[in-house]
């Protein structure tokens, strides 16, 4: 049955709720929409379809861009979605559908926040908000209300420009296609490096010199610390020889790549032995030789120096490497991945939550919640970028899982897999060959409060070399955290290290002081 007022009766009605809707009395629940991002991508910044992540990141920051975030140790509410074929002129929706953190949109609480979206595509950088090319939208202060906040438009107008290298006399860019990484990618690829020349190196123009090769930390590349390098190259302290310093570049869209040869990321290692060395040895009057040649890195690029030397051992003279990543995984930030039954990436035996970094004695950070800001991330992350390295692909051209991100409980299949990529496993394995050729080679620090558990993986592989009869130097300093274990103190021995073993087959301008075998790749 319907019921109808009388004209005189409808209009009063009507009235009074334009006056109630006029004075903010109006019933929110009959009129409110709940809160959406509608990003555009501007034609203007895009003149075909673009195929990547879509990001919308939140600050209660209230100045600043959200696009540099997150931030792996105070993360502010994020949200992305992969997009294919976004056509320019179009927009996406990010909503409860996409993917969240800490939590769905829905769940997001009420207050004001900073907002940017970011539209990611670049090849080189696991930075969204910094990769060259990819486009970002102005960041805009907004009160916002989940429940009611309804459609907010953000619009891709903006571009991440090239970034430049300022080069100097002795601060040099290296830049080369690489024939290995682009056929494997099916695209163009090249590596980068940076290289600084000593002191002396203008003035002895006969003169070669050793090299030092350098591996950033997750996140590093090759114009890491590059105002430092601007200052002018270091002197060579009492008892030191000068050096080439390069450095390179573990930069992918997955994260850090770790020069190792896989799956995801492609012959790594193998292009910068065939193609970055030798092109550097062509252009700079380096010692061509092995024993002039050696690794450094810290962290990831701890990881990397001794992934290097193990694997090329007949390349490189020495590796030097401080707070490696996993060097044994059977403590994998304390997770035995081997063990049988399969271990909760999530949860110990008690059901506690497992930590995956401290600062000093207490946990700051757990597994669980930092799996779903890297998956949420996409790429780029710490723990997919490991996935990236050590795992192989699966059906849908992903890097597997090594844990069901539901359960965290570890597939034993991808962890057999990541077994050739277990340092400690590739020396235990492989000592009769690889025991002579990596003599005097290996050095390795850490703190014993490493910030992200990494020393009881180096205690593990002290242990494993000691009894294999290696002369390796590991060291466990008490105290020192991830970012204090490499002090001034151990800067200066590792500079001195590296020039003893230089000069015990060379003097100081390159010269061979007995046969030594020249093993340029």
């Amino acid at each position: 049955m319907r019921v109808t007022m009388p004209h005189s009766h409808r209009t009063g009605a009507a009235v009074a709720a334009i006056a109630l809707l006029l004075l903010g009395q109006a019933d929110p629940i009959a009129t409110a929409e709940p809160l959406q991002f509608r990003v555009l991508l501007d034609a203007a910044v895009a003149d075909e379809p673009i195929t990547g992540r879509l990001y919308v990141l939140l600050s209660k920051r209230t100045r600043g861009e959200p696009r540099f975030g997150p931030d792996w140790f105070q993360p502010e509410p994020f949200f992305g979605l992969d997009v294919t074929a976004f056509e320019p002129g179009t927009s996406r929706a990010i909503d409860d559908g996409a993917d969240a953190f800490p939590g769905k949109l829905s769940q997001l609480p009420a207050g004001e926040y900073r907002v940017q979206a970011v539209l990611a595509h670049d090849f080189y950088s696991p930075h969204p908000g910094r990769g060259v090319g990819n486009l970002f939208s102005e960041a805009k202060n907004l009160e916002i209300d989940p429940a009611s906040s309804g459609t907010v438009e953000l619009v891709l107008d903006r571009v991440v420009p090239p970034q430049t290298f300022a080069e100097s006399p002795w601060l040099k860019e290296v830049v080369i296609r690489s024939e290995l990484l682009s056929a494997f990618h099916n695209r163009e690829v090249v590596q980068r490096a940076s290289v600084v020349l000593p002191p002396s190196y203008a003035d002895e123009p006969e003169r070669r010199y050793p090299v030092v090769y350098v591996v950033p930390s997750f996140g590093g590349s090759h114009r890491s610390n590059q105002w430092k390098m601007l200052t002018g190259p270091r002197e060579a302290g009492d008892g030191e020889v000068e050096f080439v310093r390069v450095q390179l570049s573990g930069q992918c869209a997955w994260g850090h790549h770790e020069y190792a040869n896989g799956e995801t990321n492609g012959p790594r290692g193998d292009a910068l032995v065939e193609e970055l060395i030798p092109q550097v040895d062509r252009r700079f009057r380096t010692v061509a030789a092995p024993t002039a040649r050696f690794l450094t890195g810290h962290s990831s690029g701890g990881w990397s120096s001794l992934w290097l030397q193990v694997n090329y051992p007949d390349v490189f003279g020495g590796a030097w490497s401080s707070a490696p990543d996993p060097v044994d995984f059977r403590d994998f930030m304390q997770i035995d991945l081997y063990a049988d039954p399969p271990l909760d990436m999530y949860h110990d035996a008690s059901g506690n939550r497992r930590p995956l970094a401290r600062r000093g004695t207490e946990p700051m950070l757990w597994f669980e919640p930092f799996t779903r800001m890297d998956d949420c991330l996409g790429r780029g992350g710490q723990l997919r970028s490991f996935e990236a390295v050590f795992s192989p692909r699966g059906p849908d051209g992903q890097p597997r899982r090594l844990w069901d991100r539901a359960t965290g409980r570890i597939d034993p299949g991808v962890a057999r897999a990541w077994r050739k990529y277990d340092i400690r496993l590739v020396l235990e394995e492989n000592w009769e060959t690889l025991g002579p050729k990596l003599e005097g080679k290996l050095h390795v620090v850490v703190g014993d409060l490493d910030t992200f558990y990494l020393d009881g993986a180096v205690r593990s592989l002290a242990e494993v070399l000691r009894q294999l009869g290696s002369d390796a130097q590991i060291e466990i300093l008490p105290g020192k955290s991830h970012g204090s274990v490499l002090s001034a103190d151990q800067r200066d021995k590792r500079r001195r290290q590296m020039s003893e073993a230089f000069l015990r087959h060379h003097n100081e301008s390159g010269e061979k002081t007995h046969a030594v075998l020249s093993m340029a790749p």
